[in-house]
């Protein structure tokens, strides 16, 4: 916890973004309680101060950077005095924006994200947001776990996979199904059906890395990736397309033999088949709705997004897809891979997390893990011939680094497939709440700059991301946009990264991005991307519109349009904020020891044995929702694994 004289101006910033307001005339209860109740209020201020303790590293320094430039004077000022020296100093650098988008963040999705113990927020009323639409199913966990002790325990495996995603999962099981001893360690807890309260803080908090709050070093990258057993298969929104085959050409003149032919098609099949992909369970909300209406009045093209959900998929309650599903429909590995590996003699440690791969004479030995046990940790060591490296596009690579292993690439060449995001305020209501997050896409922009481009597809919305997100300019205009939130449809471009970003490792060891919009390629993508998203919510209809952008870069309607998109346009590249649900290539496969980490199947060039098995073996950013990629690759890794035992 911050000291005493710090932690006033923690609580000062906070009670600057969310203070006791006035609430409008003639306001009902509900919306007399969201104005007046800010962050003292409900002692949110207290709360910020004492969680900035355990953030990481960089964002721990970047709050602390604000609280020294603040100084003392700042918590003795009066709140517009206040307001403007936030903004004046997010100004001043990058790390000192970062910190106060965090603290921003933090305050705002508390303030109308945190439920209470009845599983609800005192502002959804007055928001017009519904919460929780049913109570979780009794619903019992049937993959066994491994019941460790807390102080040391050693486990000997043939192959030992480090995570359980898309990727990992698929590996353990192939490595499972042809008679091998394998073991899953998985650095995040079990939860299913029983845990899902389809409350965005709870599963973020339980079910995102570092949850929910992982930033690049500049501020511009917000990272959303999954951390639970599962991974990204429990949390994502189901969307499955093909690798490109541009792309799969181009991976196979980087020494993936076979990555263009019909190998790789039957790897994709399998992977088709077993997570039961179809569009007949894909249904169209108001928001996606909206969405195809600003595509087709602008002469673009749509098609249904295939989804691995179960065909009596229930879509009045998707909108809670990304904390989970209780209906049990999502296809992730939790119900497909990781039961088959178990059924086939695969154990899994739950809150095991690597702290490194060993080597002996060049070749992969085990691994060391600290588990967290009930009763305490436990120092595990894992004795194994191979090693599966599937901890995801950021932790995979600070895997590699802290055991010194992967070569000059580890942790290079991330690719993130940053995400533009546009949100259209319109007259009648949206609830974009309600229905399937993501059910249509179109691709006629995937080739618009450059050879590169953004898919176009929606969004999930819930009140934390919005109120944490949306441009600041003062407490009151805040909380009078959040009382729109019912009419806000939301959409992104999901674009195809020209340049890369890093993972690296910390002050404290952990893995830290750096990403910044320095690509020129990259950055006509993201304004091409902002301004077509503008002018598809124009055409649908909406009366407001505005972005992420760190300064409000809001129309509304009376307005010169062609103006604003010039605005969009020239905004500063600093002033862009992107997030990202896809870390890739930060392990990458290929045939050139100094360009890539592993060979074109998956084994490091540097250490027999070990294999990278994720997201983080793409070559490159494939330009489309990488699940199935990830799936199909990890097939064919698994069998160059099998073939090697």
């Amino acid at each position: 916890m911050p000291q005493v004289q710090d932690q006033a101006i923690i609580q000062a910033v906070c009670d600057t973004f969310a203070p006791s307001l006035d609430a409008p005339s003639g306001a009902d209860d509900a919306t007399i309680a969201f104005y007046r109740d800010g962050a003292v209020a409900r002692g949110i201020d207290v709360a910020v101060a004492a969680a900035v303790g355990s953030l990481d590293a960089l964002t721990r320094g970047a709050v602390a950077g604000l609280v020294t430039r603040l100084g003392p004077a700042f918590a003795e000022s009066d709140l517009e005095t206040r307001t403007a020296t936030l903004l004046a100093v997010a100004d001043e650098s990058m790390r000192l924006r970062l910190g106060v988008r965090q603290l921003k963040a933090m305050t705002l999705a508390t303030l109308v994200g945190a439920v209470d113990e009845t599983g609800t927020n005192p502002t959804w009323p007055a928001l017009g947001y519904p919460g929780p639409a049913s109570k979780p199913p009794a619903t019992p966990k049937t993959l066994p776990l491994e019941a460790l002790p807390a102080g040391e325990a050693t486990l000997e495996a043939d192959v030992v996979v480090i995570g359980s995603g898309a990727g990992g999962a698929i590996v353990a099981a192939r490595a499972a199904q042809a008679g091998a001893s394998v073991l899953v360690l998985e650095a995040a807890q079990y939860r299913n059906e029983a845990d899902f309260r389809q409350i965005d803080s709870i599963g973020a908090a339980q079910m995102f890395l570092r949850g929910g709050s992982l930033w690049s070093s500049s501020g511009q990258m917000g990272v959303l990736a999954g951390a639970t057993l599962g991974g990204g298969t429990v949390i994502n929104s189901m969307v499955c397309l093909r690798t490109p085959q541009h792309i799969r050409e181009l991976w196979a003149s980087y020494g993936l033999e076979g990555l263009d032919g019909p190998d790789f098609d039957k790897f994709t099949d399998l992977v088709w088949d077993r997570i039961g992909v179809n569009t007949e369970a894909t249904r169209y909300n108001a928001n996606t709705r909206a969405m195809i209406t600003g595509l087709a009045s602008l002469g673009y093209r749509h098609e249904r997004l295939p989804r691995n959900a179960a065909l009596d998929d229930d879509a009045t309650m998707c909108g809670y897809c990304n904390a989970g599903c209780q209906q049990g429909k999502k296809r992730s590995t939790l119900h497909t891979y990781l039961r088959d590996a178990v059924d086939a003699g695969a154990r899994i440690v739950a809150g095991a997390h690597v702290d490194r791969v060993m080597t002996a004479d060049g070749r992969a030995s085990g691994v060391l893990a600290t588990v967290t046990t009930p009763d305490g940790p436990c120092a595990l060591t894992v004795n194994a011939r191979n090693v599966v490296v599937a901890a995801g596009g950021i932790e995979s690579p600070a895997i590699l680094l802290r055991s010194g292993i992967g070569g000059p690439a580890a942790g290079k060449n991330l690719t993130l497939h940053p995400a533009w995001i546009v949100t259209g305020v319109y007259e009648e209501p949206v609830e974009a709440w309600h229905g399937q997050i993501q059910s249509a896409v179109s691709f006629d922009l995937t080739r618009a700059v450059d050879g590169g481009g953004f898919l176009v597809e929606s969004l999930a919305l819930n009140p934390g991301t919005w109120a944490g997100q949306s441009p600041f300019t003062d407490g009151r205009t805040t909380r009078d946009q959040l009382r729109k939130l019912p009419y806000f449809a939301t959409w992104h471009g999901v674009s195809h990264d020209h340049g890369s970003g890093e993972v690296h490792l910390d002050a404290d060891g952990r893995a830290a991005v750096h990403w910044d919009l320095d690509d020129d390629v990259d950055h006509r993508i993201a304004v091409r991307a902002h301004t077509e998203l503008a002018r598809m919510h124009r055409e649908a209809g909406a009366t407001e519109i505005f972005t992420f952008h760190w300064s409000d870069q809001r129309w509304r309607r009376g307005e010169d349009f062609d103006a604003y998109l010039a605005q969009l346009a020239g905004s500063p590249i600093n002033d862009h904020t992107a997030f990202s649900a896809h870390q890739m290539g930060s392990c990458r496969l290929g045939a050139d020891p100094a360009t890539s980490v592993a060979d074109g199947w998956g084994q490091l060039h540097d250490v027999a044995g070990v294999w990278i098995g994720d997201a983080s073996a793409l070559p490159t950013a494939p330009g489309v929702n990488p699940m199935i990629t990830v799936m199909a690759l990890a097939e064919r890794t698994a069998s160059a694994l099998v073939t090697s035992l």
